[in-house]
C-alpha cells in the first residue's frame, strides 16, 4: 500500500512542480507536531479517489498529512518545531523535520520545480518533473528505484550525512542521493537488471 500511496503523492507532487508551485505531502507513520492553519471542513478522504482534490488542498500554504492507508487526514497543515535544513526555504525545513519521525515527505518547490523526496532526515532523491515521460511514469520509476535498493528500509543515506555524499542521475530525470557505498549498490543493481 505505501508504494501507491508514495507512487501517487509523487505524481501529483511532480504536476505541481510542473506549473512553478510548490507543495508539501507527509505519509505520516509516526505523530510529530503540527497545527492546522485554517479551520478544517473536509473530511478524511482517499487520495486514490480523489487525486483532483488532493492537487488543490496540497497548493495551500503549510502541509497535506496522509495516513498510511491513503487517506488525506489534514491539509494547511503547519509543521511545528521546524529544524533547520542548511541551504533551503521554509518548506524543505518542514518537509526535513517531519521526515525524522519516520515519516516520508515528497516536496515541490517553487523556486527551481523539483521534487525532493524525504526519508529519516535524509533528502534521498530529487526528480526533475520536464522530460518527455509522464508524471505518472516518473513516479513509477521512483518508487521502483526506492523499493529495488531498499530506500524504504535504509536510514542511512542521503546528503546530511557527516561521510562524502554523491548523487547519481539515473533514467527520467531522477537523482538518487547517497553514500559512495549505497550508489555501487545502486550501479550494481542497474548492472544486474539490464543483463
Amino acid at each position: 500500500m505505501t508504494n501507491n500511496i508514495e507512487e501517487t503523492l509523487i505524481e501529483i507532487a511532480l504536476k505541481i512542480a510542473k506549473q512553478k508551485k510548490g507543495c508539501l505531502l507527509v505519509i505520516m507513520k509516526s505523530k510529530f507536531k503540527y497545527a492546522p492553519l485554517l479551520g478544517e471542513d473536509i473530511k478524511p478522504f482517499s487520495i486514490f479517489d480523489n487525486k483532483r482534490r488532493l492537487e488543490a488542498l496540497a497548493l495551500l500554504d503549510g502541509a497535506c498529512i496522509i495516513n498510511q492507508e491513503g487517506f488525506c487526514e489534514g491539509y494547511a497543515i503547519n509543521i511545528l518545531n521546524v529544524k533547520m535544513f542548511k541551504g533551503y526555504g521554509t518548506r524543505h525545513c518542514a518537509a526535513y523535520t517531519a521526515s525524522l519521525e519516520g515519516n516520508t515527505s515528497i516536496l515541490a518547490s517553487e523556486e527551481d520545480n523539483k521534487v525532493r523526496i524525504f526519508k529519516e532526515g535524509k533528502m534521498i532523491m530529487q526528480i526533475d518533473p520536464y522530460g518527455k515521460e509522464e508524471a505518472s511514469v516518473k513516479a513509477r520509476y521512483a518508487v521502483n528505484i526506492m523499493e529495488s535498493i531498499g530506500i524504504g528500509t535504509v536510514a542511512t543515506v542521503g546528503i546530511t550525512m557527516l561521510a562524502p555524499a554523491i548523487g547519481i542521475t539515473l533514467g527520467a530525470g531522477v537523482i538518487v542521493f547517497g553514500t559512495i557505498h549505497f550508489m555501487s549498490r545502486i550501479l550494481n543493481n542497474l548492472k544486474n537488471n539490464i543483463r
